[in-house]
């Protein structure tokens, strides 16, 4: 081999890592000790907006995990999808190419199966069950989940109660589902969700939805009360109704090979950051939700609260056939959570 082939060879080698997602480049310096002055960066990705609660908790966190390092270890958070989908970053997180990303339970799906079960309608009976769930073996249980696929669960971030908002029509029983396309995230278990109560669901990326409903693409979608209102969907479809059908968290993960390379205090200092950043959100959340109700209200989007019980009755037969399935030892276990 001449030394121009040479040449040719390394440079498509390099070219081959760099377009692997960059991990050489991300990893570098990572086996060093960090200083304020020469610190480790860790890249944050996620898809909401600036003014979401589980960004600001995000935010939040990147400042603990700087004050508890004096500055030798940050989170730098990158919002609104800038570094790619959902499941792009996810992607880019197991390969090292980025450090971390928050992502839907639901996304998790296509990665750990086992996450479907956060897509079942009214498997919680409460708020207060829902966290008793995430905050035990079982939630603890699904953190490290996706540890073999290079994914590292640090913590969780409240996501609400999911309920539909539509254009034209409130859904205040099941049968006002019938014939509605309703916007879902691309998740199995959510779809078999929507079908299960009657609606027509339709995958749609976050980032278009405001102009599928402006155009009629589909009837209306459904989401939490801070998404539905930071998101500004309520300019096209003004109908929200409180009905809960679903609690799925969202999940702060860590590249498992960044992880390896970060020292055991590092570490402490990220996963101590997380676990307060989750207090300071669902304290955070628990008053947006209720402030942005009121402003919805004063802004004439219609609020409507219908019989939940009427809903979680109409998918009693879909809950029976996944007791029968893969899911159905989760479900139980979830069930006998107090």
């Amino acid at each position: 081999m001449d030394s121009k082939s040479g040449l040719f060879l390394l440079v498509g080698v390099i070219a081959g890592f760099v377009a692997a997602g960059g991990a050489l480049y991300n990893m570098a310096g990572f086996g060093q000790e960090a200083s304020a002055a020469n610190p480790k960066v860790l890249k944050l990705a996620h898809t909401l907006d600036q003014a979401h609660p589980v960004h600001v908790a995000m935010e939040f966190m990147a400042e603990k995990v700087a004050e508890k390092s004096h500055g030798a270890l940050q989170v730098q958070v990158f919002p609104n999808g800038q570094l790619g989908t959902e499941p792009e970053c996810i992607a880019q997180v197991q390969r090292g190419a980025i450090a971390m990303v928050k992502t839907s339970a639901a996304t998790m799906e296509g990665f750990v199966p086992e996450m479907a079960v956060f897509t079942v309608p009214y498997l919680f009976r409460t708020e207060e069950h829902y966290w008793n769930v995430l905050y035990g073996e079982i939630g603890e249980e699904f953190l490290q989940m996706g540890a073999g696929q290079g994914l590292r669960g640090l913590t969780y971030y409240d996501s609400g109660a999911r309920s539909f908002y539509t254009s034209k029509r409130p859904v205040e029983t099941p049968a006002d589902l019938r014939g509605l396309k309703v916007r879902v995230m691309q998740s199995d278990g959510a779809i078999a969700a929507l079908n299960a109560l009657g609606a027509s669901p339709t995958p749609v990326p976050w980032g278009d939805l405001y102009t599928a409903l402006q155009q009629g693409m589909v009837d209306g979608a459904e989401n939490n009360v801070p998404s539905y209102f930071t998101s500004r969907h309520y300019e096209v479809a003004p109908h929200f109704s409180l009905d809960e059908h679903m609690r799925i968290p969202d999940l702060l993960l860590v590249s498992e090979s960044i992880w390896t390379h970060l020292s055991e205090q590092e570490r402490k200092w990220l996963h101590d950051a997380a676990m307060e950043s989750l207090e300071f959100q669902r304290e955070l959340w628990a008053e947006q939700t209720e402030a942005n109700l009121e402003e919805l209200e004063s802004l004439g989007v219609k609020i409507y609260r219908p019989d939940q019980s009427a809903f979680a009755e109409a998918v009693q037969p879909y809950h029976e056939r996944l007791k029968q399935g893969r899911l159905g030892e989760y479900m139980r276990r979830i069930s006998e959570v107090e």
